[in-house]
């Protein structure tokens, strides 16, 4: 198989494949053997702007978490809401 890439991903690839102890070729590998077995990519490809968002969501949620109401039922939840 032959695959084009630009030098600079294929650098940066190496770099990462080699800290994890294994070659370019290994990783590649896992990756097509990883799409095989779950038929679909093993990633949510992403761009800037929705790891921005996601970070911001999270973020949110981490607030909700820690200061946001919990209710025990839809009911209370409702009624909470009609109150208002």
């Amino acid at each position: 198989m032959q695959i084009r890439i630009d030098q600079a991903t294929k650098t940066k690839s190496k770099k990462v494949f080699k800290s994890m102890g294994i070659d370019m070729s290994s990783g590649v590998k896992m990756f097509l053997h990883q799409v095989a077995i779950d038929q679909c990519m093993p990633f949510v490809p992403s761009t800037k702007k929705t790891r921005a968002n996601r970070k911001r969501w999270d973020k949110e949620f981490a607030w909700v978490m820690k200061h946001g109401k919990g209710y025990a039922s839809a009911k209370e939840m409702h009624d909470d809401i009609m109150k208002r």
